[in-house]
C-alpha cells in the first residue's frame, strides 16, 4: 500500500490495484492517448529496489494526471481521492451535524453526510443562510486553526477532491475549524455580493472582523467614521469606506521567515490586490515594507520536508518537524529575475492565494466573470455549468522540492503540486526535480514595459 500525501498531510492510503482501477477508468473515459502510461504489473514478487521504482513511477503518474487540466479536474479522479480519503479514515457514510464558522464568530450548523464533498457542504451552508445560488461562487470554505488568543490561522482552502467533515475530524484536534469567507480578490466584485441582503451581511461581518484583528489599517478619524456608520447600521456605506483603507481584502499570514532582502529576516506577509505585501524586520531591527506583484512572478513552487513516520496517521499540519517553503521567481527589473523564499507553515495557503489571483486575472482578461459560476446537479453530484466562465480551483497538488534535505533523519520530500506516495514500510526520498514541479504563471506572459 502507498500513503498519498497532499501538502505534507496524509490524505489517503491506496493499493496498486486501486490505482490501476483508476487508470483503467480514466482510459475508458478519455482515451489511451490522453492518459499517461501506468507502471506495468509484475508476475513475480518485487524486490525492494523494484518496490521503490514502482513508488516513484506511481508518484509521477499521479502528478501527471493531476496536472492535466482535463484529467486532474475530472469527477473520476476527484471522486477516487474522496472515496480513498473516507476509507482510509474509516469514517462510515452517515448523517452528521457540521459546524461552520462565519467571520464574526457566529456558528452555522448544517446537517450533511460524512461523504459530502466541499461543494455540497458549501451549498448546505449557503442554503441555511439563504444566500442565493448565483452568489455561492463568491465564497469558499477554509480550514483554519484557532490560536490561543482566539484568532484564526488559515491552513488552506478546502478543495474539490476532499470531504470537509473527514478532513477536519481526521486531524483529531478541536483547534481546527471550517470557516466561510469570500474567495475573490477584486473588490469590484463586492458590488455583486452587496446586492443581496445575506451577501451584504457576510461581507460586512468579514470587514468588521478584519478591522478588529488589525488586518485592515485604520487611523483615528477613519475609526470614528466607521463607528458612526456602525451605529447607524449603514452596512453598505461601512464596506464602501473600508474599501478605501490600506489592506482591505487582504489575507494576513502569521509571522514567518524570508531570505529577502537578506537571509533570516522576520516578515509578515499579506496577500491581496494581486500582490504579496512584505513587512520585513531587518537584522538591525529596521522595519521595511514592499510588495511583489503577482504579474511579475514568472513561476513559483512549494517545497515540503516530511519526516518518515511509522505511525498510522502520518504527519499533521502545524507540527514543527514539517518544513514548508514557498519560493517565487520575480522580475526585479527589466532584465533581472530573482528567487525569493518564504519559510512558513502556511506556504500552501500562500500558493493557493497566488494561484487564485492569477486565475481571477485570466478570467477577467478573457472577458469572463466569477458571477457566472452557476452550479447544477447531474446525477446527484454538483457540477459547474459548462457554458459558464468559472475561476478554476488552484492546482493544489502541484509544485516540488528544491533538492535533497539537509537533515540527517530520513525525510520524504513531498511534491506538493504533486501528490507524493510512499511505501508504508520503508523510507524513500524524492529529490528529483522536473519542470512539472513549478507553477507557471500565465499572467506573467502578458507583462509589458508599462508593468515595469
Amino acid at each position: 500500500a502507498y500513503n498519498i500525501h497532499v501538502n505534507g498531510v496524509l490524505h489517503c492510503r491506496v493499493r496498486y490495484s486501486q490505482l490501476l482501477g483508476l487508470h483503467e477508468q480514466l482510459r475508458k473515459e478519455y482515451g489511451a492517448n490522453v492518459v499517461p502510461a501506468f507502471p506495468p504489473k509484475k508476475i513475480f514478487t518485487l524486490t525492494p529496489v523494484e518496490v521503490e521504482q514502482r513508488r516513484e513511477q506511481l508518484e509521477k503518474y499521479m502528478q501527471a494526471v493531476r496536472q492535466d487540466p482535463t484529467l486532474g479536474g475530472s469527477e473520476t479522479f476527484n471522486s477516487f481521492l474522496r472515496r480513498a480519503q473516507q476509507e482510509t479514515q474509516q469514517i462510515p457514510t452517515e448523517e452528521v451535524l457540521l459546524e461552520v464558522l462565519l467571520s464574526n464568530g457566529q456558528k452555522v450548523k448544517v446537517t450533511i453526510l460524512t461523504s459530502d464533498q466541499t461543494e455540497d457542504v458549501l451549498e448546505a451552508v449557503a442554503s441555511k443562510l439563504d444566500l442565493p445560488d448565483d452568489l455561492v461562487g463568491y465564497f469558499s470554505l477554509f480550514l483554519v486553526r484557532e490560536t490561543k488568543d482566539g484568532a484564526f490561522s488559515f491552513v488552506r482552502k478546502l478543495q474539490e477532491f476532499e470531504l470537509p467533515y473527514v478532513s477536519v475530524t481526521s486531524l483529531h484536534s478541536s483547534e481546527f475549524r471550517i470557516i466561510l469567507r469570500k474567495s475573490y480578490w477584486d473588490s469590484s466584485y463586492d458590488d455583486d455580493v452587496m446586492e443581496h441582503r445575506v451577501g451584504l451581511n457576510l461581507l460586512y461581518a468579514q470587514t468588521v472582523s478584519d478591522i478588529e484583528r488589525g488586518w485592515i489599517l485604520v487611523n483615528k478619524e477613519q475609526h470614528r467614521q466607521l463607528k458612526s456608520l456602525q451605529e447607524k447600521v449603514s452596512k453598505k456605506e461601512f464596506v464602501r469606506l473600508a474599501q478605501t483603507l490600506k489592506y482591505y481584502g487582504y489575507l494576513k499570514f502569521d509571522p514567518c521567515i524570508t531570505d529577502f532582502p537578506e537571509k533570516g529576516c522576520h516578515v509578515v506577509v499579506s496577500a491581496g490586490n494581486n500582490e504579496l505585501n512584505f513587512q520585513v524586520r531587518l537584522p538591525n531591527e529596521q522595519l521595511k515594507e514592499g510588495s511583489f506583484k503577482v504579474t511579475r512572478m514568472r513561476c513559483w513552487r512549494v517545497t515540503s520536508s516530511v519526516p518518515m513516520s511509522n505511525g498510522p496517521s502520518g504527519s499533521s499540519p502545524g507540527k514543527a518537524e514539517v518544513k514548508l517553503e514557498l519560493a517565487f521567481e520575480y522580475l526585479m527589473s527589466k532584465d533581472r529575475l530573482q528567487w525569493v523564499t518564504i519559510t512558513s507553515p502556511q506556504a500552501i495557503m500562500l500558493s493557493i492565494c497566488l494561484q487564485s489571483m492569477v486565475d481571477e486575472l485570466m478570467v477577467k482578461k478573457s472577458g469572463g466573470s466569477i458571477r457566472k459560476m452557476f452550479r447544477r446537479r447531474v446525477n446527484g453530484a454538483l457540477r459547474r455549468s459548462d457554458s459558464q466562465q468559472a475561476v478554476k480551483s488552484p492546482p493544489l497538488l502541484r509544485a516540488g522540492p528544491s533538492g535533497a534535505p539537509t537533515d540527517t533523519s530520513p525525510l520524504l520530500q513531498s511534491k506538493l503540486s504533486s501528490v507524493s506516495l510512499r511505501g508504508i514500510s520503508h523510507s524513500s526520498s524524492a529529490s528529483d526535480m522536473g519542470t512539472n514541479d513549478f507553477h507557471g504563471n500565465y499572467a506573467f506572459e502578458g507583462i509589458g514595459d508599462e508593468d515595469l
